[in-house]
Formats: C-alpha cells, structure tokens, sequence
C-alpha cells in the first residue's frame, strides 16, 4: 500500500511523518496539549526522548513549546488581524504552527526571521498543501513588516491591561487583584513567563552543601548556594542535573527552593514519627528522612500505587532507610493508625498548582474559578480528618503550590476557628518580608525569591 492511500485519523490531512526538527516537535506537542488536552511538560519529554534531539535543538524544542504556551492569549490578539478566516476556524496544528513562528519573530531576538518563515513554510507544505503554506507565507511576512505597529492598546483597565499584556485569563487576574492588588498582580503574572531556575537539593546524610558546590565548580558547573534553604544550591549552567553521577549516586535531588522549606517547617527531630499524607513523588518525604537522621519514621503514603514505587525508588537511591510507603486515602488515615500517632504531620495538599505556572504554563489555561472551589473543599476536609492522628504538642505543616488565598490562609483561619485545640506555630523565614503576604503561614509568591508560589502553614497542637 502506497504512503497516500493508508487510512488516516482525517481523510483530509496528510500523513503526518515522525517529526525530525526542533520545531515539527514543538508544533506536534502544542498540538496535543491542545487538541487532546495533554500536559506540555509530559508530552513534551516524551517528544523530545522520541526525536533523540539533543543539546541546542532540544533547547530550541523546549523554548517554543514553554513560549507559545506561555504567551498564548497575546500571540492570539496581534495574529487575529492577519488571518482572513480567524485563528478559530483553522486546523489546531496550523494554528499552532502560526503561533509558534510568531513566537519566534516577535519574542526571540536570537533566531534569524528567515528560519523562521522558511521553515514554517516548509512544515505547512509537508503536513498540508499550497494553500496552506500560502497562507502561513503569507501571514508570516505580513507579521514581519508590522511587526514594529504590534502594540497593545492604551489606557485598558488594570485586569484587562495586564491579562493581555502577560498572557493570563482575565479571570484569573481580576481574582489575585482582588486579593493582592494591581502592583502585585502585575509583577505575579510577569514572573509566570519568565524562565524557571534550576535547583537541587543536598542530601547532607551523604555530604555537605559546600563539599557539592566545591565538586560542581571543579566540573565547570556554574552553582551558588540558596538564599532561601540551608540545603539548596542554584544551579545557573551545566547541563541536566538528572544525568549526572551526582544524582545517581544518592548526592542530590532535584527540587524547587521554596519546595525544600517545607521540610524545614516540619522540622523532625532523631527518633519521631511522621507522616507524609500524601507524598508522590516523594521529594518532600525524602527530605524529611535526610533531616530526621538514622533514629525514627516516616510514613510516605499516597492513593496511587504506582506512585508509591515512585517513592520507594528514591528511598533507595538516596540510601534512606526510615521511609515506609504505603498506599491509601488519605481522607482514610484515621482508620489505620490510632488517635495522636504522630509527632509530625506533613499534609502536602493536592491543589490548584497556580503557583508553579512558570514550570507549567499550560495549567493558567486549563483551570477554571470552581476547581478552586472544589479543591479546596477537599482540602479542609483531609486537614480535618488527618489533624486528630497528630500528638500533643506535634507540628502539622499544611502546604500547598498555589497562590489562592481561598486554599491556603482562608482555608487556615476556617480550620483554627473550627479546631480550638489548635494554634499557629512558631513561622519559618521570621523577619521575611513576604511573610506580611498572609497573616497566617507563609505566603511566597513566584516574583520573591524566583522560585515557586508556595504556601506554608505550621500549627501545633496545644495540650
């Protein structure tokens, strides 16, 4: 059977071939995201481990995949004009191919306009037809010679101004503005679509922080120490951390600055037991068990099993003994261990994530007002069930990778109202300016620290 007559998903298109470029891998993933509703980060690695592009080129992918989606709603508005149909009615993967290139001509100034429109005309006449790659020509070019007249209107209300010129749903912006004012909310979104820096934790059961950063800079690793963690170390160049023999040795894991105060804010002491609610994938419990030592445990559960055998592999990896996984509801846990168990709890909530949009640009998108709604919901009723398994005078630590107030300090002044027996704790980051963002718990936002938005509340049981 020859190439044109095997059965296609559209009997219109061409078959599509495997893509060999940074940019047909790029187009195949912001097509699935769009049309399959697929996780960019996801597809994304997969696309990339398929097409075997490596270095630059996996750069480039990477870069028009986080870009296009990031700018999304803005590179919509100035190439609505250009399309003589509208950007609605064409095929998502020409769409997506516009968006891309356009990404290209107006946001890098790194990459020759040519390449750009050549290759997105040659891409369009693979994949479609000469009408096609016409149009996507024809677009391009016409983007390229106005391309200096492609600026937002004047004198829009703050919400609109600020969802348009950094790629927000209006929604969404008009929500944190109600929570946290035009200033801030500006600066929030602009933060969300600026690059995510590297960072890695130190497992100090095997060496110190200063022992691996002496080790990077003999490797020509271009490393500094965290501001914000005693265990962190930012990571500014020198190539994928997850491929080296620092972390296949157990010496480090990769994490998120603001992610590693957790652990710090759970604060286990030799010999307690603590429970980790719901743990995958299993960073925070492996920090817990490099700070509790050799003496106690810590019970790393979670719903999934597949992702408990997540957890179990870096217990091992990291060469810590004191973790036990296991696997269940955590709305369940008052079923299978006793009243006051625990000397720590961390419940690390399941949440909206909008305070990790910079790593996850597709999720500002995909989320709507009453996933906030709903979630949060959940999330008192596991802080309530959870709470009785904690001893007098433990630290429960509640956090949350979302800068929505009604998931994080809300939802705390309704537990503590509603749970007399407890109080806020003693704060991490005392004397932080960004502790005054939330009157209970600590509130970082993406713009602090450049890191991720996080959420974190310690309270303690009183006697």
């Amino acid at each position: 059977m020859s190439e044109s007559q095997r059965p296609t998903k559209d009997a219109n298109r061409k078959k599509v071939a495997a893509p060999r470029t940074a940019r047909e891998v790029a187009l195949q993933v912001l097509t699935q995201v769009e049309e399959d509703g697929a996780y960019s980060n996801m597809q994304l690695h997969g696309a990339l481990q398929r097409s075997e592009l490596k270095g630059a080129d996996a750069g480039l992918a990477t870069e028009l995949v986080y870009g296009t989606i990031s700018r999304l709603s803005t590179i919509d508005y100035f190439l609505e004009p250009f399309v003589a149909k509208g950007m609605k009615k064409l095929q998502p993967w020409v769409r997506n191919l516009l968006r891309l290139s356009f990404y290209q001509l107006y946001y890098l100034d790194r990459i020759p306009a040519h390449a750009a429109v050549n290759e997105a005309v040659n891409i369009a006449k693979k994949r479609g037809h000469q009408g096609i790659s016409g149009m996507v020509n024809g677009v391009l070019r016409n983007v390229l010679r106005r391309k200096d007249e492609l600026k937002l209107p004047e004198h829009l209300p703050a919400a609109e101004r600020i969802a348009l010129e950094h790629a927000h749903p209006q929604w969404l912006v008009e929500r944190w503005i109600s929570q946290y004012g035009e200033e801030v909310t500006n600066a929030m979104c602009q933060a969300n679509n600026e690059p995510p820096s590297v960072s890695v934790r130190v497992n100090q059961t095997k060496l110190t922080r200063d022992e691996l950063l002496s080790q990077m800079h003999v490797a020509q690793v271009d490393a500094i120490p965290s501001s914000l963690s005693e265990d962190g170390i930012i990571v500014r160049s020198g190539g994928n951390m997850a491929l080296t023999d620092w972390y296949r040795d157990g010496r480090l894991s990769i994490q998120d600055e603001s992610s590693m105060l957790v652990a710090a804010a759970v604060d286990p002491k030799s010999g307690m037991r603590v429970l980790d609610c719901c743990a995958a994938p299993g960073g925070k419990s492996m920090h817990l068990a490099e700070k509790l030592g050799l003496k106690g445990e810590i019970i790393a559960n979670d719903i999934h099993p597949h992702k408990a055998k997540l957890i179990e592999d870096q217990a091992i990896r990291l060469g810590l003994h004191t973790i036990r996984t296991t696997t269940g509801d955590a709305l369940e846990m008052q079923s299978l261990y006793p009243a006051a168990s625990f000397d720590r709890i961390l419940l690390d909530a399941p949440c909206s994530g909008l305070g990790v949009i910079r790593r996850k640009p597709d999720l500002k998108w995909a989320k709507q007002a009453e996933d906030i709604e709903d979630i949060s919901k959940l999330q008192l009723e596991l802080l309530e069930r959870t709470a009785s398994l904690l001893k007098k005078d433990g630290i429960l630590v509640y956090s949350t990778c979302t800068v929505e107030k009604q998931e994080n300090e809300e939802l705390i002044r309704t537990f503590l109202k509603k749970h007399p027996e407890f109080s806020e704790a003693e704060p991490i980051l005392q004397g932080s300016s960004n502790a005054s963002r939330a009157e209970i718990g600590l509130q970082i936002l993406p713009q602090d620290y450049h890191s991720d938005g996080f959420y974190i509340a310690r309270l303690v049981k009183l006697g």
